[in-house]
């Protein structure tokens, strides 16, 4: 049990029979009445981030996560397949844990988020950048930026679409940025 004085980003309640983590807090203290605690907590399983108000100092139960490194094997019928790094047991998860699946390719490591008390997986987490190989882009042509996009699509090779610079070519390795999937720079070598 904590309170609200125990507020910290990134830390994890259970709130209306979920599992929610605190994106941002505030304690307001009002020139009359009562203290309280505004927030904005984040739902673990849906996504959804909703705003709430504690009354200063309720009780509040902390929610114990755990996060295991995993690497990505192959994807079938099943869901996508992962191997813990530190004891080879292997998962499946369905494809709703994952904000970009098509960014991780074979042997992409990956961070799993588990409920610490129950064993279940509640979200995964792609490291911040990966490099991928463009499979196919059309040829950019000098001078032509004088559209107002001088951007285009390219295909990597797992398959995602990514808008990407003109001067890209079929072949080159990208950094790309997966929180927005979208293109960070090119890759030399």
């Amino acid at each position: 049990m904590a309170s609200t004085t125990d507020f910290k980003n990134g830390m994890c309640i259970e709130f209306n029979n979920g599992l929610f983590q605190i994106v941002q807090f505030q304690h307001v203290k009002p020139g009359k009445g009562p203290a309280f605690v505004r927030t904005k907590l984040k739902s673990l399983t849906t996504g959804k981030v909703i705003d709430n108000t504690f009354n200063s100092g309720v009780k509040i139960n902390i929610a114990r996560i755990e996060r295991r490194n995993y690497q990505f094997l192959y994807k079938d019928d099943m869901g996508y397949n992962l191997m813990n790094l530190e004891d080879y047991n292997q998962i499946s998860l369905q494809e709703e844990l994952f904000d970009t699946p098509l960014l991780m390719k074979d042997g992409q490591e990956v961070d799993v988020v588990f409920h610490a008390d129950s064993e279940t997986p509640l979200y995964t987490e792609l490291p911040p950048f990966v490099v991928l190989e463009v499979t196919y882009t059309e040829p950019g042509l000098r001078g032509d930026t004088s559209s107002s996009s001088s951007n285009k699509w390219a295909t990597m090779e797992t398959g995602a679409e990514i808008q990407v610079p003109l001067f890209i070519n079929t072949g080159d390795k990208l950094k790309i940025d997966t929180r927005s999937n979208s293109y960070s720079e090119r890759v030399k070598g």
